[in-house]
């Protein structure tokens, strides 16, 4: 009696989704990308350098300290968040109720990190925008694999990828421009609520009937997040793959406002910093939809992955290379052509591991710790690179290594061509 529903719930879709459902998700994606990338590009490195001397430590320690803690958060919030819109019963469906929540919780956050004082205050409160938003994202990305069809999902990814990378810029230009910390942070708070709102008010996805959803137990929901290597190889390798990229990326982004300052040498690096997240930006948006569609079209995802990830690792070998203003321009745009790639190609291709679809929501997010889990690691490998093992340059060129070995790892898939 509830095979029809049921069905519109967990099958496998084939109607092709239309522009207006993929273009009111890919604003909600990058009004979440604008809640964290505002603070991560110019408004944490901002309140370190102002909170280092009363911490007693110095501003890439006091920023780590931030952005290690808000990571963790982020690595366990996604696969959660994730599991429990897999169970939503709302008639709403089991992605939107969560989508509403988060981007409400993220913007309240929001502001209240504006308001931080301290160290411990300021590590609170980028945590709490972290939990927040990885709630909205889980059922963002999840809202994918539930309704588009497989040789789409390559060009939907890429207007998400395009929406991320838009949101990055936005975020980073609403901090910069917004006439101080506190305004930055308003700006952003506002832009990561609104976004959500077509994609909220205008859509939902298929509900999951109350007798649909698995029996509840801790053991059993805690033991789903365990995905065996041994039982789905081709999931293990196509998540090692995007940690490996990402982390290269984290490595790489993490000091860009203070590489600019105390190694290039730009006079005004917060402008620097825009300058280049606008370069990148551009060049990604130049590959990011049309290789999502391209893929698609071929029906081939891991020749695009191997392409971009080599592009970007000799891109932050560049980095370490030439370490001047044209050097780093030069670096951002090669940098943004790889991520274009990636961004559209490698989110279909996770999508086509899945093992299950009671549980996409919770597999994305354990393959979206990938994503998290750099942004932990990364403030631990990179601190005492550029503090005591060889500065800045050896910092990029252990990115550029770490990147090239997720490139490579991507010909473990067996299951995808």
């Amino acid at each position: 009696m509830t095979t029809a529903r049921t069905t519109a719930a967990l099958a496998e879709p084939v109607e092709p989704v239309g522009g207006g459902w993929t273009s009111a998700l890919a604003l909600a994606n990058g009004a979440i990308w604008v809640g964290w990338y505002g603070p991560l590009q110019i408004l944490l490195a901002s309140q370190a350098e102002d909170f280092a001397p009363g911490a007693g430590m110095s501003k890439e320690s006091v920023l780590a300290w931030v952005t290690g803690a808000g990571a963790v958060v982020s690595l366990l919030a996604t696969p959660l968040f994730g599991a429990l819109s897999d169970r939503t019963t709302s008639r709403r469906g089991r992605r939107t109720p969560w989508i509403v929540a988060g981007s409400a919780g993220g913007a309240v956050s929001l502001l209240l990190l504006a308001g931080a004082g301290g160290l411990w205050t300021m590590v609170a409160g980028w945590c709490l925008v972290q939990l927040t938003l990885n709630a909205s994202w889980a059922a963002v990305t999840a809202a994918v694999p539930d309704q588009v069809p497989r040789l789409q999902r390559g060009s939907v990814g890429g207007w998400l990828g395009a929406a991320q990378i838009l949101g990055v810029v936005g975020g980073t230009g609403l901090a910069t421009l917004g006439g101080g910390v506190g305004a930055g942070y308003a700006a952003c708070a506002v832009f990561t609520l609104v976004g959500a709102l077509p994609y909220v008010l205008a859509h939902r996805d298929p509900p999951l009937p109350a007798v649909a959803r698995p029996e509840w137990s801790w053991r059993g929901f805690l033991a789903g997040f365990w995905l065996s290597p041994r039982r789905h190889p081709d999931f293990a390798w196509a998540w090692l793959t995007r940690f490996l990229i990402n982390l290269g990326n984290s490595v790489g982004l993490l000091y860009l406002l203070f590489y600019l300052r105390d190694r290039v040498g730009y006079p005004d690096p917060e402008q620097g910093v825009l300058i280049l997240t606008v370069v990148n930006a551009s060049t990604l948006l130049a590959t990011v939809v049309v290789s999502g569609m391209w893929s698609d079209r071929v029906g081939r995802r891991k020749p695009f992955v191997y392409g971009s990830g080599l592009l970007m690792a000799g891109a932050t070998g560049l980095i370490a290379l030439w370490p001047t203003w044209p050097g780093a321009l030069v670096a951002s745009a090669l940098l943004g052509l790889g991520f274009g790639v990636f961004t559209s190609v490698d989110f279909a291709l996770m999508t086509d591991v899945l093992p299950t679809a009671i549980d996409r929501g919770k597999d994305l997010g354990v393959i979206n710790v990938a994503n998290s889990l750099p942004q932990v690691a990364a403030p631990v490998l990179a601190a005492p690179i550029v503090t005591h093992l060889g500065g800045y340059r050896t910092l990029y060129l252990v990115a550029a290594v770490i990147g090239l070995a997720g490139a490579v790892f991507v010909g473990r898939i067996r299951g995808v061509e």
